[in-house]
């Protein structure tokens, strides 16, 4: 695992300004919920901590709850290398009222999902995944074939398009960036995003429905709670116009994948997945013969760079609070209301 996480220069980046050490722990772990309960694993991690001003925890560790800060009373900041960006291995309430900084920088998978996303996107419009189908089928598939009627002939290009995108994290911001060449009108539907940030970064903020039926790319960016399981369903399918593309690259089970086939049926619309509910899609899923249904397998934060990456972010989080700087990744009362489904603080 630490060789996975950890680069060698960042190690020595670390090194540079801080003495460190390891603790090796071994608990049971899955992103989606937080570890088990273990009191001699959070024995030892608290005798570990107690002299630490920062420590770091990833997969296999002990949760980090009030009881374990209360006894690590020089603790500063607790970071987070593989928390979903939701944080279930921090009890990040706890840590406010100790007034100890909680920061994840697993934000750090944002730039490959973006980079994957812009180009589901233009799959998509091409209506590559369908035309590569008939391709490998043997199929008669004319080359510079410009018939009015052809599904990528209408939809065309990626400049210009009204680019939806359901939440804007970390991933959502990234891919705006990524968007600002093609100059697409960006609206979003996320109740957590404070209202100043649309001005500050460029985009719309819109209703649920709208972000649905005004959209010639819709882009699922959505992580999965109990308020979104099956959030996306027959009314939002229903509100998509024809010809656009529908694009997942966050949670399949955001999605009512009966729903979304249903709808894939009418073949009117492209749709691009990196992710499906079930995670690993069953071989005889309706979905995986859909001619305009083009399918990744969950790979699209899966890169070496991206695994070092949260490692990389990190060290620069505690030089930031070194510095007297507020660290940039800090868990806040809106990703806790965000992680629970809970109604969003009120905006301002």
């Amino acid at each position: 695992m630490r060789a996975e996480y950890i680069g060698v220069g960042d190690l020595a980046r670390l090194g540079d300004f801080a003495s460190f050490d390891w603790l090796e722990s071994d608990l049971e772990s899955e992103w989606h919920r937080p570890p088990p309960y273990d009191a001699h694993a959070e024995a030892a991690l608290a005798e570990f901590a107690l002299g630490l001003d920062a420590l770091i925890v990833c997969h296999g560790s002990p949760r980090i709850t009030g009881s374990l800060l209360s006894m690590t009373p020089r603790l500063r900041l607790v970071g987070e290398l593989e928390g979903d960006r939701l944080a279930r291995r921090i009890d990040v309430a706890a840590c406010s009222a100790r007034g100890v900084v909680a920061v994840d920088t697993t934000q750090g998978s944002s730039y490959p999902v973006s980079e994957w996303a812009l180009a589901l996107m233009m799959i998509g419009l091409r209506d590559a995944g369908a035309l590569y189908r008939r391709i490998i089928n043997h199929e008669d598939v004319p080359s510079g074939d410009t018939r009015p009627d052809l599904p990528f002939y209408r939809r065309g290009e990626l400049e210009g398009k009204t680019v939806s995108m359901l939440g804007c994290g970390h991933i959502g911001r990234r891919l705006i960036e990524y968007l600002r060449p093609f100059k697409t009108p960006i609206l979003v539907h996320d109740p957590y995003i404070p209202i100043e940030t649309a001005d500050a970064i460029g985009f719309e903020l819109v209703g649920w429905e709208a972000a649905f039926a005004l959209a010639d790319v819709v882009v699922c960016l959505l992580p999965l709670t109990p308020a979104t399981r099956h959030r996306i369903g027959r009314a939002e399918f229903d509100l998509i116009r024809p010809d656009c593309v529908f694009v997942n690259v966050s949670r399949g089970a955001v999605v009512d994948s009966d729903a979304l086939i249903e709808r894939c049926r009418k073949g009117d619309i492209s749709v691009c997945l990196d992710v499906f509910d079930p995670d690993t899609i069953p071989i005889d899923s309706e979905i995986r013969d859909l001619p305009n249904v083009f399918i990744s397998p969950h790979i699209a934060g899966n890169t070496r760079a991206s695994r070092t990456r949260f490692f990389e972010l990190m060290v620069d989080e505690i030089d930031r609070l070194r510095k007297g700087y507020e660290p940039r990744f800090q868990l806040s009362d809106r990703t806790l209301a965000n992680r629970a489904g809970d109604p969003p603080p009120p905006r301002g």
